[in-house]
């Protein structure tokens, strides 16, 4: 299965984004701490440059603590300041304006020494779809300012919100590429939500993830589809599974399509635990140098 999905907002979004660069300070970069690196969207690079930046691993209540401290320091390697945040709890809220300020000190003192007073930040978050911009939007604005949705494409043009007196957010719909050199990054995707579920096989989605599950987390999986082993044909891994949970046709065969919706809304809603899908070493040299934007 080939994954693509670059609906026409997004090719104007990018070019949003290009045009806005210069109004704002500091670039917050949202990914889904569950695939810190796949959930970054290689446009950003070129398009940013140099412009300060920081890294928000969001969700990362859902991914493995240990993979996203390991991540952290991956990207501190890289010279860019990265945190852990929850914004659907407000976990992390106040560490972003601290570490924002860190970045900027230097910037802000030569505004200071010219004689300028000192103003709020100016940011500006992007990502691709459904990392969680408008909820950490309204948890930091302290109000449902930005649109939610818990399905990608939910927010379409942008604005400028203020969060107090020391930070001003310019939201920007979220973007992803238009085709995945990797088809990996596009199955990890599939596999979190940030592609609409309507235009993809999930069968073959379910197959990705219940390999990685054996390979990763092989105990979780064993122990919620209470498994003594797990099958190595993957057709009698979904048999096994349809059986303990009962996803079966009228005739009583097992029923394909019910098994892959379970394995994936369960993987998503955190059923088999806080999973993390990469970790930095998964990484090779040259995507390390992708990733610094060299």
């Amino acid at each position: 299965m080939t994954i693509q999905w670059f609906p026409g907002h997004m090719a104007k979004a990018r070019r949003e984004v290009t045009e806005k660069l210069k109004l704002v300070d500091i670039i917050f970069e949202l990914v889904d701490a569950r695939i810190p690196y796949s959930s970054r969207n290689p446009m950003i690079d070129e398009i940013i440059h140099q412009k300060p930046r920081m890294v928000l691993l969001n969700k990362a209540d859902m991914a493995d603590k240990a993979v996203t401290d390991e991540w952290i320091r991956f990207f501190r390697e890289q010279g860019i300041v990265a945190i852990a945040i929850n914004s659907q709890a407000g976990i992390g809220m106040k560490h972003i304006v601290s570490e924002a300020k860190t970045v900027l000190k230097e910037k802000f003192d030569r505004m200071r020494a010219k004689g300028i007073k000192p103003r709020a930040i100016r940011a500006m978050i992007v990502g691709i779809p459904n990392a969680g911009k408008s909820t950490l939007i309204n948890r930091l604005a302290g109000k449902n300012i930005a649109k939610t949705g818990n399905t990608p494409g939910v927010t379409k043009a942008q604005q400028w919100i203020k969060v107090g007196k020391e930070l001003e957010l310019l939201d920007t719909p979220g973007i992803l590429w238009p085709k995945f050199e990797d088809q990996e990054v596009g199955y990890k995707l599939a596999v979190t939500g940030a592609i609409k579920d309507t235009i993809l096989n999930l069968q073959d989605v379910a197959v990705y993830a219940l390999r990685f599950l054996e390979h990763r987390y092989p105990e979780r999986l064993k122990e919620r589809y209470r498994l003594e082993e797990i099958p190595q044909e993957i057709v009698a891994l979904f048999d096994k599974i349809g059986e303990t949970r009962g996803a079966k046709m009228a005739g009583g065969d097992v029923d394909y399509d019910k098994v892959a919706e379970l394995v994936i809304r369960e993987l998503r809603a955190e059923k088999l635990g806080p999973l993390s899908l990469e970790r930095p070493e998964d990484l090779d040299k040259t995507e390390e140098t992708e990733i610094d934007g060299e």
